[in-house]
Order: structure tokens, then C-alpha cells, then sequence
């Protein structure tokens, strides 16, 4: 794991391995499809995460890179105990979703998903949010910040200025060490005013354990914008 506990970028002359899970057959082979044909290693499909922890633990690292997860399986299963099942192995979660359920994502995203992309996009776009996530970052697209904009019922933390700046500059990507230069204080201060925040964020009953979540909380405190300039995805 990385720091912030998020899941390690696959090496940059490694080719990402990517897992599907969805009920419905002509999915999984659409997406297989797709994925092979952009280079990536399929290593599993399957129905439902039982039988995807199943396949996954006879991989030698026990994991893979990104696990495409079907929103809504037909096995009654819940959103948040899926996502969880699949990260405790180390593997991102990728959302394919029926973009219309705003609810089960803004679950998904609580419970760690890197992003959700709505199984009405085009496959190109399918294989981009892929990526992105193989990358290590988080998808942040329309679907991620409407999830987050119908979620109001939370109260801001109280962040002092520098503690806004620190967050504004990790959360939009930057190590630690840089945020620290950039600012011009020392490392082992910029650690301290993040451990501030992380607390002052578990006060107010919105924890941030990990980068991806407090880039969730820098957007929903408006200290961040929802979508970058383009549209595209931030970084973990």
C-alpha cells in the first residue's frame, strides 16, 4: 500500500491486470473484449465477488490492478460490502453502473471505490476510466461529482488557512514532501497540519483515511473543484 493507504500504481512497464464482475454474461464478454484488445490482462470474470475472491486467490499477488464492479448484482448482495470485499484484497474498484442510481454510487464512492463510469458510456470511454484507475488515480468525472452533490447532509470541517492550503495541494495530487517545498515549511510540519485535518474531518463525523478520500472531502468543502478543466480525473 501506499501512503494514504491507496493501492499501488502498476509498475509503468507492467502490463495492468483487470477483473470483471457483473450478472450478465454478454457484459463480462463485451468487457473482456475490450480490455484485451487494449492490452490488459484479464484475469478473471465472474457473477458475483465470492466467486471473484475465489479466482483472485489463486493469483500469486492475490490481487489485481482494477476489478470492473457491476453496481447492482443480482445476487442481493450490498454495494458497500462488495467494494470492501474487493479492496481488502488490494485490488482499485472501478464502478459500472447504471448512471441513474445516484444513491448505490455515492454508497460505492463511500466505501472506497476509485470511480464509477455508467454502463451507457462508449467502450473507448470505459477504457480510459480503466486506466486512469490502474494509474492510481481517482475518476473524477460528471457521474463522480453529481454522487457527491446530492449529498449535502454534512457539516465542514474548520480548517485553518495553512491546513486549507496543505489539503488544497495534496489533494490535488502532489506528494507530501512537495506540498512542504511549495509552501516553504518543513516535511515533518506539513505531516503534522494533515494528521490536523484527518482529525478535524473525523470531529465532524466525515473520516478521510486515505488520499482518495480527502480529495472526496476537498471537493465537498468546495476547496477543490467538482471536474478539472477538461473533465478528466484527479489525482490520487
Amino acid at each position: 500500500m501506499t501512503e494514504g493507504g491507496a493501492v499501488p500504481a502498476p509498475a509503468a512497464d507492467s502490463v495492468a491486470t483487470v477483473a470483471i464482475v457483473d450478472d450478465h454474461e454478454a457484459v463480462r464478454l463485451g468487457l473482456r473484449a475490450a480490455c484485451r484488445d487494449a492490452g490488459y490482462a484479464v484475469v478473471a470474470e465472474t457473477a458475483d465477488v465470492p466467486d471473484l475472491l475465489a479466482a483472485l486467490a489463486t493469483l500469486e499477488r492475490g490481487r489485481c490492478d482494477v476489478v470492473v464492479l457491476d453496481l447492482s448484482l443480482g445476487d442481493g448482495s450490498s454495494v458497500t460490502d462488495n467494494v470492501r470485499a474487493v479492496l481488502a484484497t488490494g485490488s482499485a474498484v472501478l464502478v459500472h453502473s447504471i448512471a441513474d442510481r445516484v444513491a448505490a454510487v455515492r454508497e460505492a464512492l463511500a466505501a472506497g471505490a476509485a470511480g464509477v463510469i455508467p454502463k451507457a458510456s462508449p467502450m473507448s470511454a470505459v477504457i480510459g476510466a480503466i486506466a486512469t484507475v490502474a494509474r492510481g488515480d481517482v475518476l473524477n468525472n460528471v457521474e463522480w461529482a453529481s454522487a457527491i452533490e446530492a449529498d449535502r447532509d454534512f457539516a465542514k470541517a474548520q480548517l485553518g488557512r495553512r491546513e486549507h492550503d496543505v489539503l488544497h495541494l495534496y489533494a490535488s495530487g502532489l506528494p507530501l514532501k512537495l506540498v512542504a517545498a511549495k509552501l516553504g515549511i518543513a516535511h515533518s510540519t506539513a505531516r503534522e497540519y494533515l494528521d490536523r485535518i484527518r482529525a478535524k474531518y473525523v470531529e465532524v463525523g466525515r473520516p478521510a483515511p486515505t488520499k482518495v478520500d480527502l480529495l472526496r472531502r476537498a471537493v465537498e468543502d468546495g476547496i477543490l473543484p467538482g471536474l478539472d478543466g477538461d473533465g478528466g480525473d484527479a489525482r490520487r
